[in-house]
């Protein structure tokens, strides 16, 4: 067997991927509220960019629970289903939000 693993890198890691994800997000729903913001409002842009923010802020509490929960304790428990699906949902429903300022 080759030497033994270090705990520490993957839950490192695993933090920091919640973080890329979390920026992407912000990155994602910025761009989306300007696109819907920038020739004006009307009631078609403000829904899309409202939807675009919850889905980010829904995107941010995830990243932001689960960051914490890696560094709580030497075995950071695995992601519960249930938050996995809220991310990837969240994560699609932002992407299409963004596709549909875009058209």
């Amino acid at each position: 067997m080759g030497p033994p693993r270090d705990p520490g890198l993957q839950p490192e890691r695993t933090r920091l991927a919640w973080r890329r994800t979390a920026l992407s997000g912000t990155v994602a729903a910025v761009l989306g509220a300007r696109t819907a913001l920038h020739d004006g409002t009307t009631p078609a842009g403000l829904t899309v960019c409202a939807l675009c923010c919850a889905c980010w802020l829904g995107l941010m509490l995830l990243a932001r629970a689960r960051t914490r929960r890696l560094g709580s304790s030497a075995v950071p428990p695995a992601l519960a289903p249930r938050a996995a699906t809220a991310a990837a949902l969240c994560t699609v429903a932002l992407a299409v939000c963004a596709a549909a300022l875009v058209v």
